[in-house]
């Protein structure tokens, strides 16, 4: 794991990040969360308390002052304060803020009870934000293939690729970013490495074997900076996350798709509910398919199914007789 981004962060939340990595086995993006989330919260105590002339911006705070000290000094109500204003002034949503609450839990709780620096933890009664139940934003099965039939241009044979395996395998973002010549063998099996470095096997269907070796035969060879990446950019170098958004969202706009809420990640729902809807997969393959730990987290898509269901009831011309 790349501590870079942290340089700024005091000693005391580098130690909490490095047990998140190398203890727990959290990806680099869940501990880049983590200190997003933490650094944002002492941006505020440190503000709150002033610490920092009244000028400087919120974003603009260094956070390097945060010490044991200056920790034990928080208490229940400044958490509570910094979720309030999470939700007033920074606009976060029940979900964004429920996060937030989850990171300065796990922080207190490895102060307290690994580490054993801190006797009281603050967040020991905090309860997270109840987040509304939503529905996933998904593609039709039209619109899907509409969005495949768009893919041209220089990079058409790595596009469609990329689209192929999101559509197919219901990959995550940064999963799909991460993938290994080395992760695929010589019968077209797939080994994903998943949240907290959790590995899963995905076999890879006639539709992405077809496009796979597509790609690999156009795939620049000479002057690559990782020689083992699957998908290069443009610069020769593995494709970011951000590069896949704009890929992704490019095709969307051609079909009258785009800034309507589709992303990368919409693309691993509408995999998921084409399997299970049209497929007939089963909610526990789906669960080993998607790489989720709760099942709970899965049976989003049976709750898919039953609006449809109640949608073409209504739509029946007898469902207003009174």
């Amino acid at each position: 794991m790349s501590y870079i981004i942290f340089r700024e962060a005091p000693p005391i939340i580098r130690e909490f990040l490095s047990y998140l990595g190398n203890i727990k086995g959290r990806s680099d993006l869940t501990v880049d969360e983590y200190y997003r989330d933490l650094r944002t919260f002492f941006r505020f105590i440190i503000k709150d308390r002033g610490l920092i002339k009244d000028n400087v911006e919120m974003d603009e705070i260094d956070i390097s002052c945060v010490d044991l000290e200056i920790i034990k000094t928080i208490t229940f109500s400044d958490i509570l304060i910094f979720l309030n204003y999470c939700k007033d002034e920074r606009g976060n949503n029940a979900s964004t803020r429920a996060r937030k609450t989850s990171s300065l839990k796990d922080f207190f709780n490895y102060l307290t009870v690994k580490a054993h620096k801190l006797s009281y933890n603050p967040t020991e009664e905090l309860e997270a934000p109840k987040k509304g139940k939503r529905l996933p934003k998904y593609l039709t099965l039209e619109d899907s293939l509409k969005l495949l039939e768009a893919v041209d241009g220089e990079f058409k044979e790595r596009d469609y690729c990329i689209l192929i395996f999101f559509l197919n395998c219901g990959l995550r973002l940064s999963e799909l970013v991460g993938i290994n010549l080395s992760d695929i063998n010589s019968e077209y099996i797939l080994t994903i490495r998943g949240k907290g470095d959790k590995e899963r096997t995905l076999f890879l269907n006639q539709a992405c074997v077809n496009a796979l070796k597509k790609y690999l035969a156009v795939r620049p060879v000479n002057g690559i900076t990782d020689k083992n990446a699957l998908f290069i950019s443009r610069k020769n170098c593995r494709i970011t996350n951000k590069g896949v958004y704009h890929m992704v969202n490019h095709y969307l706009e051609k079909i009258g798709l785009g800034n309507q809420g589709y992303s990368p990640h919409k693309l691993r729902h509408t995999a998921a509910t084409l399997m299970y809807q049209k497929g007939g997969v089963d909610i526990r393959t789906l669960q080993a398919i998607l790489g989720h730990s709760n099942l709970g987290t899965t049976q989003i898509y049976t709750h898919i199914a039953d609006e449809q269901i109640e949608k073409g009831l209504n739509a029946n011309p007898l469902a207003n007789l009174k």
